[in-house]
């Protein structure tokens, strides 16, 4: 495949532009710098990806994008952290009108497969904001260092998604009483260009929840090539690793799914506590099945100077795996004392929720403006690190940001 006509296309499934036809005084725009991303438009003559993306890894291509871009409450599709585990399918053979899903496993009654047609027409259409979690992110916080692709904390994000749910499909073909977890199957393969890049699961519950989908939609339009096209299966709060894109298929298995990165340490933590450093067993990790409270302030940006006395509106997100956050606090004082934000509601169960608050920093300096999330079981983000894995996986230690009062 021609790496200019993939990358035109990456970001976007269509070919209709939205850009005006003339950048008023463009001429006029200084050398070096380039325009202001409009995150509503649908780009469709990108020679790369944007230059606000920070690439992590490119084979597998693994990028994301400064925090702050995550503020919108329903993220562009321009803007979600970019992650593969093999090579990237040639989207331009991909034909969405022959494109199929198939069910199968030890423990489906009738193995089936669906056309993206059929799976349309066959059953009830659901639209859900769903939180997608690198289970790596914010790697680069554990100290000691954990190998790995050193995400910031904008390996997450919270899309609209189009489908059916999960559960309909796997009802319409039978489920089997010994039903224990889904094996994934996607359409890349490994980076030898042999065998899956990746074939992870959930339990049967999980699958059969109301906050599992197939999609074929994101916020609105086809999925883009980046992020799953045509067909992505999206668990929402759940490690985004069991959200496979380009999905052909789920089998529904008898035992613990044991396709390529389900075995530990891959995308696994101890089951005990350990020191940092240590070295652990593989029979002695466990499998993340759901990701576990965080937050992240997204404005202002980290860097930003303030006007002494003026106030600033302080805001961000917040998200807890399948549950919901109760709480969040902003400390500007290196927490000796925390100010409780306005927190919205959840749209739907596994979307992530809004939260502000207005301070007034008292004095010129620095300062770091910290934020700690509350569940409704009671657990609540750690100020520092939370307990040390040697895969630097479930990083939620407070979102920290930098500002100076002038």
């Amino acid at each position: 495949m021609n790496r200019r006509a993939f990358l035109q296309n990456a970001l976007a499934t269509t070919a209709v532009s939205l850009l005006p036809a003339k950048w008023v005084f463009a001429e006029n725009l200084p050398v070096g710098m380039t325009p202001l991303e409009t995150s509503a438009l649908t780009w469709n003559k990108a020679s790369d990806l944007p230059d606000y993306y920070t690439v992590l890894n490119s084979s597998p291509l693994n990028a994301t994008v400064p925090e702050h871009m995550l503020d919108p409450a329903i993220t562009p599709a321009n803007v979600p952290f970019v992650r593969w585990n093999g090579i990237m399918p040639d989207f331009n053979s991909i034909d969405p009108e022959t494109w199929t899903f198939t069910v199968d496993g030890e423990s489906v009654i009738t193995s089936k497969t669906y056309t993206i047609a059929e799976l349309k027409s066959k059953f009830t259409h659901h639209t859900q904001q769903l939180t997608l979690e690198c289970g790596g992110n914010s790697r680069k916080g554990f100290f000691p260092g954990a190998k790995g692709n050193q995400w910031n904390n904008s390996a997450v994000y919270c899309s609209e998604w189009t489908g059916v749910l999960l559960s309909d499909v796997l009802k319409d073909c039978g489920i089997k009483d010994d039903a224990v977890y889904t094996g994934n199957k996607g359409f890349d393969t490994h980076l030898s260009g042999k065998g899956e890049a990746i074939s992870r699961g959930v339990p049967i519950k999980a699958a059969l929840s109301d906050n599992a989908l197939i999609a074929w939609e994101m916020n609105g339009d086809a999925i883009p090539y980046l992020h799953g096209y045509p067909l992505r299966v999206v668990f929402g709060g759940r490690p985004a690793s069991v959200s496979q894109k380009c999905a052909v298929g789920i089998s529904v298995r008898n035992q613990v799914h044991d396709g390529h990165k389900m075995a530990a340490p891959a995308y696994q933590i101890p089951k005990h506590p350990i020191a940092p450093g240590e070295k652990v067993d593989n029979k002695d990790f466990k499998i993340i099945e759901e990701m576990i409270v965080k937050s992240l302030i997204t404005f202002p940006e980290t860097g930003t100077e303030l006007v002494l006395g003026k106030p600033i509106e302080i805001r961000g997100h917040a998200w807890a795996g399948t549950r919901e956050v109760m709480k969040v606090e902003v400390s500007y004082d290196y927490g000796a004392h925390w100010h409780t934000a306005t927190l919205a509601k959840p749209v739907n169960k596994a979307a992530w929720q809004q939260w502000s608050l207005n301070l007034t920093l008292p004095q010129q300096g620095y300062y770091e403006i910290w934020a700690k999330a509350t569940d409704d079981q009671g657990d609540a983000q750690p100020v520092v690190q939370p307990q040390w894995n040697p895969k630097g996986y479930m990083f939620n230690g407070c979102h920290r940001i930098a500002v100076r009062v002038a």
